[in-house]
């Protein structure tokens, strides 16, 4: 583990920014050296949607593919593939919620967070090396599944600045999906629960329109898929990597992204204050 001084002078104004932002990039580098030597978990997040997309398309796509509107029966699995890719987008970005969610709940069961808290380092920067951590960590598992996409057949039509704001628009979700990850692991009673939290977020594109379209679900369904964060997103997706309409998706995407964040840190911030410190 990277040593942290345990004296500093009093930090204000500027000079306290910057131990916040030195504590955070320690944390950060912390964390990345701990998903190099345990890839267990970052192998996982890739794998868990590859299996997915290749089930989906090759096994249910045809069928699929073939009920989508205004789809040729004949290209029903080419079709379906460039429908689906958005939702195993999502799903990837929350598959990494699992792994921030265990690393989160080891380090506060086995003391480490509570020894953290008792050294002279940032206590938002403890949480944030997770968040930096883990949202990097999706970009990476998001630009290899998306690879595979490419490799069986999806062809994206963005264009050079619709690539950046598609990778922003992951930036920002992955960081507030870990903000949660970080609350429930931090919430959780022990390893395994925090393991299990997260699944219900991996579960959320499946039950909005990343796998089929919403007016196709029953009336109660079809208004929670309408209205639940991860529809937005999708969509934003869509429109981004294939030209289809934008409407208010990318600003209600954006919007939850913020919500989502600012609910996940305050929640993580006030389980840190309360349970780090433990008898």
């Amino acid at each position: 583990m990277t040593t942290i001084t345990a004296q500093r002078p009093p930090m204000q104004g500027t000079h306290h920014q910057s131990y916040v932002v030195t504590d955070a990039i320690t944390m950060l580098r912390r964390n990345l050296l701990h998903m190099i030597r345990y890839p267990g978990l970052s192998v996982f997040t890739i794998v868990g949607p590859v299996v997915i997309l290749l089930m989906f398309v090759f096994v249910f796509g045809g069928t699929l593919g073939a009920g989508l509107p205004g789809v040729d029966p004949a290209g029903g699995r080419e079709a379906y593939l460039a429908y689906v890719m958005p939702g195993i987008l999502a799903i990837t970005i929350a598959g990494t919620a699992g792994g921030t969610a265990t690393t989160v709940s080891m380090d506060m069961t086995e003391g480490i967070t509570a020894r953290f808290r008792t050294m002279a380092i940032s206590r938002a920067a403890v949480l944030a090396g997770h968040v930096l951590g883990n949202t990097i960590q999706a970009i990476i598992a998001v630009a290899l599944v998306l690879g595979v996409g490419v490799l069986i057949g999806f062809r994206p039509t963005a264009t050079p600045i619709e690539w950046l704001a598609t990778f922003g628009l992951i930036a920002l979700i992955a960081c507030a999906i870990t903000w949660i990850a970080v609350g429930m692991g931090m919430q959780a009673k022990s390893v395994e629960t925090a393991s299990n939290l997260p699944l219900l977020l991996v579960l959320l594109p499946f039950l909005g329109s990343g796998f089929v379209p919403t007016d196709s679900m029953p009336a109660g369904l079809q208004w929670f898929a309408e209205y639940q964060p991860f529809t937005p997103i999708v969509e934003t997706f869509r429109g981004l990597l294939l030209g289809t309409p934008l409407g208010w998706n990318a600003v209600l995407a954006v919007a939850w992204c913020v919500v989502i964040t600012v609910i996940g840190y305050v929640w993580s911030m006030v389980i840190y204050e309360r349970k780090s410190v433990r008898p």
